[in-house]
């Protein structure tokens, strides 16, 4: 008996030879978090999927999402084959047609728009999962089209954004030399979960936890010292009263913040204006919590933050509030010093590997120019940081088409869901657009409204290049043939590239020849990569991140500083009303109106992590869905008792702009007065309840953590 058939008896009694295990990583989540899995493989289908353990990543070790890997790659409502539509739109009515077919009318129908208004009424736009996007980014920009957009438009470009031009990059928690971690809308049990281990090690070597959030998580639970429940939307106003605290208590490193910092005179200015009794009425935290949070971060160094990467920065306050975080670090001398936040850049796909790639090079060095992109007037500072055009601007020129109409969309997993005001966007789209081509694994509410339809396969039917941090590379294998005529994402426009003579000649080649020269440098090609069923260290990676390379060479912002007042702010036009300070305002500002306050006395949170759901796929995959079968929001007894809201009672959820109907789950770990839902449900989407204008003026993300709400018992009958 070889080696590999005792692995798979010892795992599966009984289990024949026929059984092979074969690797590739798990994609449902966000791409900072791509574990490795062994695919069990009988007659061409997965029937077992495990961690593996050898991978330098997971080491074995799965979240519940990637335990239902093999319920995901075989759902019921897989797309089959290419279709065309033959209904209305949103009818969900198609036929199929052949790949060859759908080619043809893809090329002409986008050609056709180029001709007719130019290549810019064309705008490309990517959804999950993000590892194809380098190639369609470049397949747009070749195409001749500025307007390439993504789910980035909503989920962690503002927190990038707010880096850059506050301290050049960003900068990584360096758990294992720090003394106290201060976890800013951190809870690794429902996120990011292999994270826990390093606040653990913390913990038991003596290190303290400060947890700060708006619910009581097992993060807070089971890791803080010090746990602080803030009012939602409130955490730039603790941020600035903390280094107020910092500040007048002689705790701040002032040499630091004289060698190394820009703009601390305003910064100190600014945060006088939050003395501990008003952050206190802001927060709804005890005067003496907030001080004691303070002392320890600032006292007990080395400290580390952990950044959210849309928590913060999903409400309309949201990019500053990221920012008055961010600059604690700065303050405390804590920024690019051993066990506080080191810059480390990302590698490939947003992940930091400790080696360079010409990822941006290839994604951009093919830019049209000669146009502005969707958003550029409404969002200047997102335009000017950001290679995307701001995908919440779509609506109103899609309406409008105001500088220039859009007139096809040609899209890689777009979700219309991730819009507010859906229905406003889908309604725009079916009225305004002569085209819309769809690429997606699933028949989802978007690819309805589709004129062409084409099946995606999942990561374990395709190769995929992938960075690791650690100084690790991989270019996985498929583990089984694409499911019915589904093909890889980059296979797809790398076909398209053909049969439009795209002039690219890389695109042309395939996804591997663009691979190679992604990577080219790095001591290692797609081919060697090949050979390995697990991520090989990469010869010229340095890893970790030494501390104190940005201090000695410089930060990459204008005054070569960390800066607490941005230049690259102050350079926007007045007229935009863009502070170039982390200023504080309400994250309700909109709706502050008496009657809109009366109407909707409720703040609404929508998207607060759950261990087993990210977004919609999660919810359509039917062990996940099985463990809450219904959608459903979190509501304090308190508000419930006085409401005659019953557990599992059926409700109706609204705001201004629409309403949603849910089951109720009581809880204490929420405050009063504050109501939680999930994201992404199709029967009930709570995008619907966000106003479309309710957008940050810095990022132009929308407020999806702060809106008012209401709401009311459903009467049966």
């Amino acid at each position: 008996m070889t080696e590999l058939e005792a692995k798979i008896k010892a795992k599966i009694p009984g289990a024949d030879t026929g059984i092979e295990v074969r690797r590739s990583l798990c994609a449902i989540c966000s791409p900072s978090h791509h574990c490795g899995v062994d695919c069990y493989v009988k007659d061409g289908a997965i029937v077992r999927v495990e961690g593996t353990q050898e991978h330098p990543y997971n080491h074995g070790k799965l979240c519940t999402k990637g335990s239902s890997l093999r319920n995901y790659v075989y759902r019921a409502d897989r797309i089959k084959t290419p279709l065309r539509r033959v209904g209305e739109r949103g009818e969900g009515a198609f036929e199929p047609i052949s790949w060859d077919e759908a080619y043809r009318v893809i090329a002409e129908k986008l050609n056709t728009v180029k001709e007719q208004y130019s290549p810019h009424a064309v705008a490309f736009f990517s959804g999950y999962c993000k590892w194809y996007r380098p190639v369609f980014q470049r397949f747009a920009h070749v195409f001749g089209s500025v307007n390439f957009g993504s789910d980035d438009s909503t989920c962690s470009a503002a927190k990038a954004i707010g880096d850059r031009v506050t301290a050049g990059s960003g900068a990584g928690p360096d758990m294992a030399h720090a003394n106290t971690f201060l976890g800013w809308n951190y809870d690794g049990y429902y996120s990011a979960h292999l994270s826990v281990q390093g606040v653990q090690k913390l913990k038991a070597r003596g290190g303290k936890v400060i947890i700060i959030d708006i619910r009581d998580t097992p993060a807070a639970k089971n890791l803080a010292d010090r746990f602080l429940q803030i009012n939602p939307g409130t955490d730039g106003a603790l941020a600035l009263g903390m280094a107020k605290l910092i500040i007048d208590n002689g705790w701040a490193d002032l040499d630091y913040v004289e060698k190394y910092t820009h703009g601390f005179t305003e910064y100190k200015a600014l945060c006088g204006q939050y003395p501990l009794d008003k952050v206190s009425e802001i927060t709804g935290l005890k005067g003496e919590d907030i001080y004691e949070a303070a002392k320890l971060y600032a006292t007990n160094g080395p400290a580390c933050i952990n950044y959210s990467a849309s928590a913060l920065v999903h409400h309309i306050n949201g990019f500053n509030s990221h920012r008055a975080v961010l600059c604690l670090s700065a303050l405390t001398g804590n920024f690019d010093r051993a066990g506080g936040n080191v810059p480390n850049p990302a590698t490939y796909l947003h992940k930091p590997a400790g080696f360079r790639t010409r990822e941006q090079e290839f994604r951009t060095n093919r830019y049209p120019g000669g146009q502005k992109r969707i958003g550029a007037e409404r969002f200047p500072l997102w335009d000017a940081q950001f290679n995307e055009f701001q995908a919440m601007d779509l609506l109103r020129q899609l309406e409008t088409g105001d500088p220039y109409p859009v007139k096809a969309v040609f899209a890689l997993g777009m979700n219309a869901k991730m819009f507010p005001q859906t229905d406003r966007l889908l309604e725009a789209m079916k009225e305004k657009l002569d085209f819309f081509v769809d690429t997606d694994v699933f028949m989802t509410t978007t690819a309805q409204y589709a004129d062409i339809v084409l099946p995606a396969c999942t990561s374990v039917e395709r190769g995929e290049l992938k960075a690791y941090q650690g100084g690790y590379l991989t270019f996985t294998k498929p583990v089984i043939r694409p499911l019915y005529e589904s093909r890889s994402d980059v296979d797809i426009l790398c076909d398209l590239a053909r049969v439009m003579d795209l002039d690219d000649g890389l695109l042309k080649q395939g996804y591997k020849a663009c691979a190679d020269w992604i990577i080219e440098g790095c001591g290692l090609t797609v081919s060697e990569l090949e050979k390995s069923e697990f991520p090989v260290k990469v010869p010229a990676a340095r890893w970790p991140a030494v501390p104190g390379k940005t201090l000695e060479n410089g930060f990459k912002t204008a005054t070569g500083k960390f800066e607490f007042c941005a230049t690259a702010i102050a350079d926007i036009d007045p007229k935009y009303g863009l502070d170039p300070l982390p200023s504080y305002r309400d994250s309700l500002e909109d709706q502050n109106d008496p009657q809109t306050r009366q109407d909707y006395p409720f703040y609404l949170c929508t998207g607060a992590r759950l261990p087993h759901a990210i977004h919609s796929r999660a919810h359509e995959t039917p062990w996940l869905r099985s463990l809450r079968p219904f959608p459903t929001c979190e509501v304090n007894p308190q508000d419930a008792g006085r409401l005659g809201l019953k557990e599992g009672g059926d409700v109706e959820l609204y705001s201004p702009y629409g309403s949603i109907r849910v089951k109720v789950k009581l809880t204490h770990k929420i405050k009063p007065g504050v109501i939680l839902m999930l994201h992404g449900y199709t029967e009930a989407n709570v995008n619907l309840l966000i106003g479309r204008d309710h957008l940050d003026p810095y990022s132009g993300f929308p407020g999806f953590k702060g809106m008012r709400c209401n709401i009311r018992t459903v009467q049966e009958g």
